[in-house]
């Protein structure tokens, strides 16, 4: 169960905080209701989450076992991955994902961060110092097949790269990823003024690890950002 409100869609007001809750969150329950009345039932839930599950937290470290955040995306993580949680009633394995920045050509937070590059107008947001975990979307892919495979794995399981940067790494890569300089920061008030709360989730990063799927000897495809963006740009996309 993968589904939810975009963060990026509208400036978060009220509404649009309870949709976002409620795209996650009542869907959820939907999904265990219909598990409860199965037969059979599956043997397990992969349910989406998200690294904001934790908060922003600086230089931190952060595994599967590290505390919640206390701000609003946190409540909705931590919500959504009790909604899940619910399925284990009806003898349901359940691995909620927390899932970090993907990396997509086909829409999303990265083809919003390459636009400026290929008009040359590309850079950092912010200071350039907070963390990107990101993911490449074929080994979310993979990963979702990992859990149902792993009869052993009944908890969350951090969907990010091993390697995070650091937004001004993340930018100088992206650019040179797209033949373009990595030169004009995008300051933070603007960021505030042009997005409101959601710019958060870009000027406050997590540095999150997959302690778990690691220790489960999973082996990420795309382990550096730089061979991720290597295979998700091509000339065309260059181009375009």
């Amino acid at each position: 169960h993968l589904a939810g409100e975009n963060l990026f869609s509208h400036r978060w007001n009220e509404e649009q905080k309870t949709r976002i809750r409620k795209s996650r969150i009542d869907g959820t329950r939907q999904v265990v209701e219909a598990i409860g009345r199965a037969e059979p039932r599956p043997r397990v839930l992969v349910s989406a989450s998200a690294i904001g599950y934790f908060g922003p937290r600086a230089d931190e470290e952060l595994t599967e076992t590290s505390a919640p955040g206390d701000d609003f995306l946190a409540g909705v993580c931590g919500d959504w991955e009790e909604a899940s949680a619910a399925a284990r009633a009806y003898g349901v394995r359940v691995v909620p994902l927390r899932i970090g920045v993907v990396l997509d050509n086909g829409g999303g937070a990265l083809s919003r961060m390459a636009t400026p590059f290929k008009m040359f107008v590309g850079g950092r947001a912010g200071s350039g110092r907070q963390w990107v975990s990101w993911v490449h979307r074929r080994d979310i892919s993979r990963l979702v097949v990992f859990a149902i495979d792993h009869d052993s794995l009944d908890e969350p399981l951090n969907t990010t790269a091993p390697n995070p940067v650091r937004m001004v790494e993340f930018a100088r890569t992206l650019g040179h990823s797209l033949g373009r300089p990595s030169w004009l920061p995008a300051p933070s008030f603007m960021l505030r003024l042009a997005l409101g709360e959601v710019s958060d989730l870009i000027l406050k990063g997590q540095r999150v690890l997959p302690k778990r799927a690691l220790e489960l000897g999973f082996e990420f495809e795309y382990g550096t950002l730089d061979s991720a963006l290597e295979e998700i740009f091509t000339v065309e996309d260059v181009i375009r």
